[in-house]
């Protein structure tokens, strides 16, 4: 063990380089706290891993400013990543095909910002690069967390650089854990998980090809494999070279530590179905598993993204949620940090993400079984003759009398590929479960998200803040649709303070002055918006969205938290007394 050298004093030090991590500090900085990142790894893995922002995601990267036309500048085009594809190899025969998430136009009736593919890599460095000259940020990388003790209302952190063994200590007021699957801050602090433990052994394999010579038509974000040499499905983040093959391989036969380059070329041959150029750029085993963490706050110390949670791959939800964790976390504490909130506010911060881990959980397992019983359709479930198994797969789907039974399997796989309702359909607080993943409504209630309308700013005080959206990359729009597609309700709410959306600015001013003027004091910020001095709905239909949701016309209003979900659906009647109320209470003060 090496000398343990001064301490450095931070606000909050974030454990963790992963895009949980990077964004947990990119938002923080936004809010005004500084922070350290450290990171364990001098260079971060080159292999995609997880692909797909979904429009919450995205939704949160607009709120604090990171550019979503920027970020799908990168990453696979709609036209690419449009469907999903069942082959038995991607040169042999078309089972089936669905659509890849909402990417269809209607679905800009709910979100401002349709799911878009990204290698996980690539989104990584755009919010380092953001973060290379923020002043609030330092990352320190090569250094690796060893342990904290917990006294009083700070934490001081043992870390050490991992080239020279070097350690030294941080002092922060909290520690945002952000260290992936294997969390060692998690570890360290004896937090268990609740799931089931990994019960699989997945290979994926990155490698370099240029697979649209191979695909033609057939393009699509996911080909799902079913031939039993190679099960699983490839990850198509760029057609033309960058690759991912995810296979669910015989450990018996194949023991993953019994792996090499050769099996590894051999299973993305299988497959590919022919004899075309391509580098395996790496191979790696991991285990499919499921576990939440049974709390994700002890004392000053909290896990986020994958230290807290991690899902089967099926549904792409693990990152995602992670993102929002951050963005749920994030306000919090610097609410506390600078005064305007209590300590109990931290608290909530596990009693509303954690059910949402549970939920999404559940759906990947969900989703997973779904894909099992789909294999069992085709016959090449449980059997380990790779001739036998390739043999009842041909014949399965060319029996005219399987058609109809192969077909249903496919489309029982649409809500695997299409989760909007968990993306974007839970509310805080509530403990319900989706009965279809797919089946998204929006929500007038508090803890939802507030329901996005298309508007049109009348002044220049939001389009000088934020820039407007460019939903041009679909093609289907016209320009007047585009155009009239550039700012949505989400854009109202400001990340450091609570948003009071009414329709009528007189019916409400005077309420607001009063409400605002006293929680002002206490360095709590509540802006007025109002439809008839500030925007208007682009679409009538948006404005009866709102009218019969919360009874605009008729005086009713929504009190919308700093991280965009409702705190308060309120009536005409409503007093400055009660708006009041509704932020101290959520403030714990």
């Amino acid at each position: 063990m090496g000398s343990v050298n001064p301490i450095l004093d931070v606000p909050v030090l974030v454990v963790g380089g992963g895009p949980t991590g990077l964004l947990s500090a990119y938002m923080l900085s936004k809010l005004g706290v500084k922070s350290l990142l450290i990171e364990k790894y001098p260079e971060r893995l080159a292999a995609p891993k997880a692909h797909a922002l979904s429009p919450r995601s995205l939704e949160i990267c607009r709120q604090y400013g990171l550019s979503t036309d920027a970020i799908r500048k990168q990453g696979s085009p709609r036209t690419d990543a449009f469907w999903v594809n069942f082959v038995t190899n991607l040169s042999g025969d078309r089972i089936g095909v669905l659509p890849y998430e909402r990417m269809d136009p209607k679905v800009l009736d709910c979100t401002p910002e349709m799911i878009h593919n990204i290698p996980q890599p690539d989104f990584e460095q755009f919010v380092a690069w953001h973060l290379e000259k923020d002043p609030n940020v330092e990352i320190r990388k090569g250094v690796a967390f060893v342990s904290c003790d917990q006294n009083g209302d700070f934490v001081t952190t043992t870390v050490e650089e991992r080239a020279t063994k070097e350690q030294w200590q941080v002092v922060s007021r909290h520690v945002v854990a952000c260290d992936g699957a294997r969390s060692q801050v998690r570890k360290f602090l004896r937090i268990e998980s609740e799931g089931e433990d990994g019960y699989e052994t997945m290979m994926t394999i990155h490698f370099k090809g240029d697979l649209r010579p191979v695909v033609k038509d057939r393009l699509g974000m996911l080909h799902w494999i079913t031939d039993p040499a190679c099960s699983g499905f490839i990850i198509a983040y760029d057609l033309g070279g960058n690759q991912v093959l995810i296979s669910n391989f015989d450990s018996n036969k194949h023991p993953a530590e019994t792996w090499t380059e050769d099996l590894a070329r051999a299973t993305v041959s299988a497959a590919i179905g022919q004899d075309i150029p391509f580098e395996v750029l790496s191979y790696r085993p991991w285990l499919l598993s499921r576990k939440v963490a049974k709390h994700y706050r002890q004392k000053s110390v909290f896990l986020v993204g994958d230290a807290a949670h991690s899902f089967p791959p099926t549904g792409g939800l693990g990152l995602n949620s992670g993102l929002a964790d951050a963005h749920n976390l994030a306000y919090k504490i610097a609410a506390v940090h600078q005064g305007w909130a209590k300590d109990g506010l931290l608290d909530s911060y596990d009693a509303e993400r954690r059910q949402i881990a549970l939920v999404a959980s559940a759906q990947s397992v969900k989703n997973g079984k779904k894909i099992f019983s789909f294999l069992k359709a085709l016959g090449t479930a449980d059997i380990s003759d790779l001739e036998e198994a390739r043999a009842n797969l041909l014949r399965s789907i060319h029996d005219p009398a399987k058609q109809d039974e192969i077909q249903s399997e496919i489309e029982n796989q649409r809500e695997h590929f299409d989760n909007l309702e968990i993306h974007i359909g839970y509310v805080y607080g509530s403990k319900e479960v989706p009965q279809n993943a797919s089946h998204f409504t929006p929500k007038f209630k508090v803890g939802a998200r507030l329901p996005h309308a298309w508007i049109w700013p009348k002044s220049s005080k939001l389009t000088e803040a934020i820039e407007p959206l460019d939903v041009s990359y679909i093609k289907e729009l016209s320009q007047e649709e585009v155009d009239a597609r550039r700012y949505s309700t989400l854009d109202l709410i400001e990340v450091g303070s609570f948003t009071l959306l009414v329709n009528s600015r007189a019916a409400w001013e005077d309420r607001h002055h009063e409400a605002s003027l006293s929680l002002d004091n206490q360095g709590i910020k509540v802006r007025l918006v109002a439809a008839d001095s500030d925007f208007i709905f682009v679409d009538q239909s948006q404005f009866d969205l709102y009218n019969k949701g919360i009874g605009f016309c008729n005086g009713g209003a929504l009190l919308v938290r700093p991280d965009q979900h409702i705190v308060g659906c309120l009536g005409a009647n409503t007093t400055s007394a009660d708006i009041k109320r509704l932020v101290k209470s959520h403030l714990y003060l």
